[in-house]
């Protein structure tokens, strides 16, 4: 039998150990194999509850901050199926030397179970689906500091002491109040009350960000930077200042240190805890959903009839063809063929309010996401000058933080882009920068059209995105879409470096070509424009866009195959659709070439207007829930 650190029998509350007994009994009855698997998979789940308790649980207790979290990307860390076919593109090229080295910061908890390397996340254990969970933060005891990830996690089932910035405090006089806070039990064999946790143990590192560091600065085990977060903010003017990570990305406004909330800690019954320091749990990022929303965010409460659902069965739910509207279900005739599991009405109906509930929470984090993105990029200046047959237009790009560089982390798959359009006054289009290919594709050295001559190179494209740089067999180097330099050696596997990496700051044969703006600095994109016999005025849209991964990447991991049964194309169609305009401006140049109009609006980063929002013709921007 398992023990846990707090030494609980993992078989936990007689509740568990009943079940536990009918599950036994069960695999000796006649019955199919199937029947036989279904039922030692749920006393297994038991077991894994009572080792690594749910999100769900928590949420008991803290509903706001398991809401944010539950469309955070935190929460879809594990569940992204470009990470997922990427990871397992890394294993497939090293021969799987690189083994779990993704996962350890991606799912902790399917870490530590060993979970399969590519097991899709439709069979992995709830907990593990959840990535970055709640226990992956309040569960650990160690002061493990800058270690690319794996973070030993202390098992026990709920009651089991968690780890809390402040300590346990504010849990004593909950417990203690017996007459306010009523039903709490703290002993986990006790069948009878509100399980909760019986200490809160503090643990300093939780306001540090040396603990965001932990996962958000990768080292590679051959010694490359792959992503540098928590090392652009040490040498940062917010963290002279002593800002820290969770300053900016856990308070009121995200991406500023603006303060925290006040408010209760926690919600017991309906009796709010004393208020407090409360932080925001939605970590704001570049990422967005690309999965089917009955999927993500993670759901707290599915209505009753629809609790047996599996993902597999949300994947067959048609949302965008209106499953579960009244106007739909009317049309239906009586021999109208459906699922299996979404035969019945009623379940449909559940389901697609489910489903807006859904998608009124991605609106939320995409307002959240474009608060963090508006924050860390802005426009600063705009110029032009007229040279004979030819304008100058000149646009400054700037960090809005002094926290880190922009873009961080994972900056040579982030996409942060301007996309500039000039049309003469007949409405002509005279020149474009920052257009796609056909593929989706920004018109760079990454894409196949302009690879084949079919389009041109875009050679006056300002983009922030980094580049991967290997070197090869005999001499000089070359970009490539994946850090695995397979141009070295006919041996794909992940060597030790037979030099010190630290004289370099990298492996000899690869590094990174970043082209990030410094915290506090700015950048100067230049365009020249040809407008000889054009029809003046010209009309400027200059748009900054950022999007998570570029198309080319799809390509690349595509043969490791999609999570979800998602195609390349359809993959690859979600991310572009879910790219954020973060800034736009609508300029008017005059033939003497300068400025004379700025049309540009608050509004202009909306896909719709305020009125169409408000009236809910544009209710769903998200990229998933667009169509509804």
């Amino acid at each position: 039998m398992f023990m846990s650190q707090t030494q609980e029998p993992v078989t936990g509350s007689r509740v568990a150990a009943v079940l536990y007994i009918l599950a036994c009994v069960s695999l000796l009855l006649p019955g199919s194999v199937a029947a036989q698997a279904e039922n030692t998979a749920a006393h297994e789940q038991i077991f894994l509850e009572d080792r690594y308790p749910p999100a769900a649980k928590c949420a008991a207790c803290h509903p706001k901050q398991y809401k944010e979290w539950s469309v955070s990307q935190h929460a879809y860390a594990q569940l992204s199926p470009v990470y997922m076919a990427m990871q397992t593109t890394i294993n497939l090229k090293t021969s799987g030397t690189n083994g779990d080295f993704c996962l350890r910061c991606h799912t902790p908890v399917g870490t530590d179970i060993k979970e399969p390397l590519a097991l899709t996340n439709l069979d992995r254990d709830p907990a593990s689906r959840e990535g970055v969970t709640c226990i992956a933060c309040h569960r650990v005891s160690q002061a493990f500091g800058k270690i690319s990830g794996r973070l030993a996690l202390d098992e026990g089932s709920i009651v089991a002491p968690v780890k809390g910035p402040t300590g346990n405090a504010g849990l004593e006089e909950v417990l203690a109040d017996t007459s306010t806070y009523r039903n709490l039990s703290t002993d986990f064999e006790n069948s009878r009350g509100k399980k909760v946790h019986a200490e809160v143990e503090q643990f300093f590192e939780l306001t540090s960000s040396r603990f965001c560091g932990s996962c958000h600065d990768v080292l590679l085990v051959n010694g490359f930077r792959l992503e540098e977060a928590f090392s652009d903010y040490k040498t940062s003017p917010a963290a002279a200042r002593g800002v820290s990570c969770q300053d900016c990305h856990m308070g009121e406004v995200q991406g500023k240190d603006a303060g925290y909330e006040q408010g209760p800690a926690a919600l017991i019954g309906r009796a709010e805890t004393p208020p407090r320091k409360v932080t925001n749990h939605y970590f704001a990022g570049p990422d967005y959903s690309i999965v089917h929303p009955g999927i993500f965010p993670h759901q707290l409460e599915s209505p009753r009839n629809l609790r047996s659902k599996t993902l597999r069965d949300w994947l067959k739910f048609d949302y965008n063809a209106g499953w579960g509207e009244n106007e739909f279900e009317k049309s239906q005739a009586d021999d109208t063929e459906f699922p299996e599991s979404w035969k019945t009405i009623s379940h449909r109906k559940s389901a697609r309010k489910l489903i807006v509930e859904q998608c009124e929470l991605l609106d939320w984090a995409r307002e959240q996401r474009l608060e963090v993105l508006r924050n860390g990029f802005l426009i600063t200046d705009i110029s032009s000058q007229r040279r004979r047959d030819s304008l100058k237009l000149n646009i400054d790009v700037a960090s809005g933080t002094d926290g880190h560089n922009v873009p961080t982390g994972f900056d040579a798959e982030r996409l942060v882009f301007l996309e500039i359009v000039v049309r003469d006054q007949s409405g002509r289009e005279i020149y474009v920068s920052g257009d796609r290919d056909p593929n989706g594709d920004l018109r760079d050295t990454h894409s196949l059209y302009v690879a084949n001559g079919d389009v041109p190179l875009d050679k006056d494209l300002f983009n922030l995105q980094s580049k991967f740089i290997t070197r090869l067999a005999r001499g000089g180097e070359r970009e490539q879409v994946l850090a695995v330099n397979k141009s070295v050696s006919a041996r794909p596997f992940i060597r030790p470096e037979l030099r010190p990496t630290t004289l370099y700051g990298r492996p000899a044969g690869a590094r990174k070509h970043r082209q990030v703006i410094q915290a506090g600095s700015s950048r100067k994109a230049r365009y020249s424009i040809d407008v000889e016999d054009v029809q003046w005025p010209l009309t400027a849209d200059v748009a900054l866009i950022v999007q998570m991964v570029p198309v080319n990447l799809i390509a690349e991991i595509a043969a490791a195959g999609f999570d979800y049964e998602m195609s390349p194309k359809e993959v690859a169609n979600r991310v572009v659709d879910g790219a954020d305009v973060v800034w736009s401006r609508q300029l008017v140049l005059s033939d003497s070439g300068g400025i004379e109009q700025d049309l540009s609006t608050a509004g202009d980063i909306l896909q719709c207007t305020a009125d169409e929002f408000d009236d809910g013709q544009c209710k769903f921007q998200n990229n998933v829930c667009r169509k509804l």
